[in-house]
C-alpha cells in the first residue's frame, strides 16, 4: 500500500453500496440473475444446443422423444434437432420463412408459412437415414454461421394441408381431439381443420390479425389480437368473448398457469384516427438480393436486421410485435375474469411466454435478448441474457428444462431446470471522483460467495488496472487494492447446499482531501443579493449510486439597487466538502487586501457602493474547506475579480452664470467631477423641458468641462427667468445648479 500519513484526506469515510435491482442492472451478469428487490442469485443453467444457418426463429415445439422443431426465416426452414445438438432440415419450403409449427400425434409436424399463408403437413417416412450435423457449442456461440450447415432429411416428406387464403398465419394450435385452429390476419379469422382433414371458418373478429392462441382445461380458444388489444375466450362452439382490452395494442404471447389464470404480454401504443394503421402502424418490406421478390407487410417489431449467410440482405418482416413501441407489459386475467398488469417494461418488448418446471412464468424478450422470471405483481428476476437480440419462444425440453429459441441470430437454447453450478457478477465502475484510499468491503448475503475488487486510474478497466484482489470477508480486513480514483467489484457464485446469494455489496473508501476551486468572480454596480435562509443556503447533493456529485443549488435572489455592489462567484469542491467565503477588497495602488465579510456559504454578497471612496477596486474571494475537516487540514483557494470602478459622488457645478446679449440669454458654467469623466449635461428655462447642451469643444471626455451657449427667448416682459443646469457623470451621479435672471 502507498503510505498516505501525510497527505489531507476528505471529511471522514465514505461509501459505494449497490444492492438495488435499478444499481445492479449496470454491472455484467454471466449465469447471474438479478432479483427486482435487490440483490444476485445463480440463474438457471443455459447452453447453445445449437445454432442455426437461419437468422430469425420465429416458433418452436418439441415432441415426446424431447426433439426440437425450429421454424425459422432466411433462409425458411424447418429445423429438428435431437435432445444432443444433432439437427437436420426436414422441411425447405419456397415461401419466404416458416412463421409457425405445432406437433401433432404420430410426430406429425404442421408448419404455416408467409407470405399468402399455407399450412404444410410434414411426416416422417422410416427407412431413410441421413448424417445430421451436430453444432460445436463454443464455436457456435462466437459466430452461428461457422456451424455445419445441416442435411435435408430425405425421410421427411410435406404436402399442403390447409390454404385458408389469407395473407398471413400467425399461429397454430392442436386441441386434444386433433383439431387444429388457424389464426390469420388480414380478416382476423380463426379457421378449425379437422383430424379428417375437413375445414372450416370457426371464429371472425373484427380485429385486423389474430396474433396467438392458448387453450384452456375447459377446451375453449384464447385468443389475443392486434389492432385494439383484445384477448378472446372462444367456446368450442366458436362464440367470442372478449375477456380484456389490454392498454397496449397487440396481443404477442399467451399462456396459462394450472389454475386457469391467463397471461397475457402486451406491446405497441394504441392509436387513433383516420392515419392509425391496425397492421403495425407502418409497412415492411423484403428486399431480395437476386431475382427474389420484394414483398410487404406489417412491420417488424423493430428488430436489427443481420446479414445472413446468402446474398439475402432482410429487411423487416410480418411478426408479432410489428411497430411496437412503448415497452411492453404483462396481464394476468383471473379465473373470475378480473384482469391486473403484473410487470411492465419501457425498453424490453414481450415475445413469449411459457411456466418453468418451478411454475414460474418466464418472458423473453427483445431487443436485448433477456429472459425474466415474473414472481408476482412487479417482483421479477433478470435472469439472463442470451447472445442474440430476441428470446422469441420456449418449448418443453426433457428433464424439467425448456427450449429457449432466439433470433438475430437463430438459436437454440437450454434453459434450466437446475441452476447453474458458478456465475459471476461485475459491478460497474464506481467513480470517486479524487484519488482514494480503498478501505474494508461489507458483504450481505449467504451461500458459497466469492467477493473480488481492483481498482485504477481510468475509467476502462481494460486499461492496466491493478488485477482482481480476492477479499477475506471471514476477517475485519481491507480489501487491498491499490489507492486509485476507480473502483469496481466481482461476485462469484457456486452452487452448494445453501443456495448462493449477494444482497448487498459496500466498498468503503477514503477520498485523499483537495482544494476547491473558485470559477469566477463577477462584480455588478446597482444590483443587491439576498442572502438565502439557512435552511437553503448550502448546496444539497443527491446521492443516486453511491457517488457524489449530483447537486442541486438553490439561486440567490437579486434586486436592482443603484447604491450596492454586488459581487458573485461560483465555486465547487471535488470531494463534496461544505464550503465557507470571505470577500476582500483593494484599491488601485494598495497592496494590502482588506476584509469585507467573512464565514459566508451563500456564493454571492453585496455591500452599500458608499463605504468605499470613489475609485477603483478588485475583489477577491476566499473558500475554504473548513467545515468538513479538522483544524490544520483545510485547503483553500482564491480568485480575484477583474478590476471595477466606484464612483457614488455626483459631479459639481461651479460658476454657473446667466445674463442677457443681444436678446438673448448668455449661459456658462464649468463641471467637475473628483474621479470619473463628465458624459452629459441639460439645461431646462422657466422649468421647460430638458435640453442637451455640448460643451466648449464638443467631446464629453474629461472630469471636467465647460459651457458656454446661448438660450433664445422672448424678453419683451419684464419677468424673472430661472435656469437650471444638470449634469451626469459617467457613473450617472447627477449634480445641478440654478441660476435667476431679473427682469427689469
Amino acid at each position: 500500500m502507498i503510505g498516505l500519513a501525510t497527505a489531507a484526506f476528505a471529511d471522514g469515510t465514505r461509501s459505494w453500496e449497490q444492492s438495488k435491482f435499478d444499481e445492479l442492472t449496470k454491472g455484467t451478469a454471466s449465469g447471474v440473475a438479478i432479483r427486482s428487490v435487490g440483490g444476485l442469485e445463480l440463474a438457471p443453467a443455459f447452453k447453445l444446443l445449437y445454432a442455426t444457418p437461419s437468422t430469425y426463429i420465429w416458433a418452436v415445439a418439441a415432441d415426446d422423444a424431447g426433439n426440437v422443431y425450429a421454424a425459422t426465416g432466411a433462409p425458411a426452414r424447418v429445423y429438428r434437432i435431437s435432445p444432443d445438438g444433432k439437427a437436420t432440415i426436414i422441411f425447405e419450403p419456397q415461401e419466404l420463412q416458416v412463421q409457425t409449427l405445432e406437433v401433432g400425434p404420430g410426430g406429425v409436424i404442421y408448419a404455416a408459412t408467409a407470405p399468402d399463408g399455407k399450412v404444410y403437413k410434414i411426416e416422417h417416412k422410416p427407412g431413410v437415414k441421413v448424417e445430421s450435423a451436430k453444432a460445436d457449442n463454443k464455436t457456435a456461440d462466437k459466430d452461428s454461421k461457422d456451424t455445419a450447415k445441416p442435411a435435408l432429411d430425405p425421410s421427411w416428406s410435406s404436402s399442403v394441408y390447409f390454404a385458408p387464403g389469407t395473407k398471413y398465419i400467425w399461429d397454430l394450435l392442436l386441441d386434444k381431439a386433433g383439431n387444429l385452429f388457424v389464426a390469420t390476419g388480414d380478416h382476423g379469422e380463426i379457421y378449425k381443420v379437422t383430424a379428417k382433414g375437413d375445414h372450416s371458418l370457426f371464429f371472425k373478429s373484427d380485429e385486423t390479425h389474430i396474433r396467438v392462441l392458448a387453450l384452456d382445461a375447459q377446451g375453449n380458444l384464447i385468443a389475443g389480437t392486434d389492432g385494439s388489444g383484445l384477448v378472446y375466450r372462444i367456446s368450442p362452439a366458436g362464440e367470442g368473448f372478449v375477456l380484456y382490452s389490454a392498454p397496449k395494442k397487440e396481443i404477442t404471447a399467451l399462456t396459462l398457469d394450472r389454475d386457469g389464470n391467463i397471461y397475457a404480454a402486451g406491446v405497441g401504443e394504441k392509436k387513433t384516427g383516420p392515419s392509425a394503421n391496425p397492421v403495425g402502424g407502418a409497412s415492411s418490406m423484403i428486399s431480395m438480393v437476386g431475382s427474389a421478390p420484394a414483398v410487404t407487410g406489417p412491420q417488424s417489431p423493430g428488430i436489427t436486421i443481420a446479414p445472413t449467410p446468402s446474398t439475402v440482405q432482410m429487411g423487416p418482416f410480418p411478426f408479432p410485435g410489428g411497430g411496437a413501441s412503448g415497452g411492453s407489459d404483462i396481464y394476468r386475467i383471473a379465473t373470475d375474469g378480473s384482469p391486473s398488469r403484473i410487470w411492465t417494461s419501457r425498453e424490453d418488448i414481450v415475445y413469449a411466454l411459457a411456466f418453468d418446471s418451478h411454475d414460474r412464468l418466464l418472458a423473453g424478450t427483445g431487443n436485448r435478448g433477456h429472459v425474466f422470471a415474473i414472481e408476482g405483481a412487479d417482483e421479477f428476476s433478470d435472469l439472463l441474457k442470451a447472445a442474440a437480440s430476441q428470446v422469441t419462444g420456449f418449448a418443453k425440453a426433457p428433464g424439467g428444462g425448456l427450449y429457449a429459441a432466439s433470433s438475430n441470430l437463430g438459436k437454440i437454447f437450454v434453459l434450466g431446470p437446475g441452476p447453474e453450478n458458478e456465475g459471476s457478477y461485475e459491478s460497474d465502475v464506481f467513480d470517486a471522483r479524487v484519488f482514494s484510499r480503498w478501505g474494508r468491503a461489507e458483504f450481505r448475503g449467504a451461500g458459497s460467495v466469492e467477493l473480488l475488487a481492483r481498482s485504477g486510474n481510468v475509467d476502462n478497466p481494460d486499461r492496466n488496472w491493478s488485477a482482481w484482489k480476492k477479499v477475506d470477508l471471514t476477517k475485519d480486513a481491507e480489501m487491498g487494492v491499490p489507492p486509485a480514483r476507480y473502483a469496481q467489484w466481482k461476485a462469484v457464485l457456486h452452487a452448494g447446499t445453501a443456495k448462493p446469494a449477494v444482497d448487498s455489496v459496500t466498498l468503503n473508501y477514503l477520498p485523499k482531501n483537495v482544494a476547491p476551486e473558485i470559477d469566477d468572480v463577477t462584480v455588478q454596480m446597482g444590483l443587491r443579493y439576498q442572502p438565502l435562509a439557512k435552511s437553503s443556503g448550502l448546496s444539497l447533493s443527491t446521492d443516486v449510486s453511491g457517488s457524489s456529485g449530483g447537486h442541486f443549488e438553490s439561486p440567490v435572489p437579486s434586486s436592482r439597487d443603484r447604491d450596492a455592489i454586488g459581487i458573485k462567484w461560483s465555486a465547487h469542491d471535488e470531494n463534496d466538502d461544505q464550503l465557507v467565503y470571505s470577500v476582500y477588497y483593494r484599491g488601485d495602488g494598495e497592496s494590502r487586501w482588506l476584509l469585507l465579510k467573512d464565514n459566508l456559504t451563500d456564493k454571492a454578497y453585496s455591500c452599500d457602493a458608499s463605504l468605499l471612496p470613489d475609485g477603483g477596486y478588485t475583489v477577491k474571494v476566499v473558500a475554504s474547506d473548513a467545515p468538513s475537516h479538522s483544524p490544520g487540514e483545510a485547503l483553500t483557494a482564491e480568485k480575484v475579480s477583474r478590476r471595477f470602478e466606484v464612483d457614488t459622488t455626483p459631479p459639481r457645478i461651479e460658476g454657473l452664470a446667466a445674463l442677457v446679449e443681444n436678446a438673448q440669454i448668455r449661459v456658462r458654467f464649468r463641471a467637475e467631477d473628483g474621479f470619473s469623466t463628465i458624459k452629459r449635461a441639460e439645461y431646462s428655462v422657466d422649468a421647460g423641458e430638458w435640453k442637451y447642451v455640448e460643451p466648449i469643444g464638443q467631446l464629453s471626455d474629461s472630469q471636467q468641462e465647460y459651457y458656454d451657449f446661448k438660450v433664445v427667448l422672448d424678453l419683451g416682459n419684464a419677468s424673472d427667468h430661472v435656469v437650471v443646469v444638470r449634469v451626469y457623470d459617467k457613473y450617472d451621479n447627477m449634480g445641478a445648479a440654478k441660476t435667476v435672471l431679473r427682469g427689469k
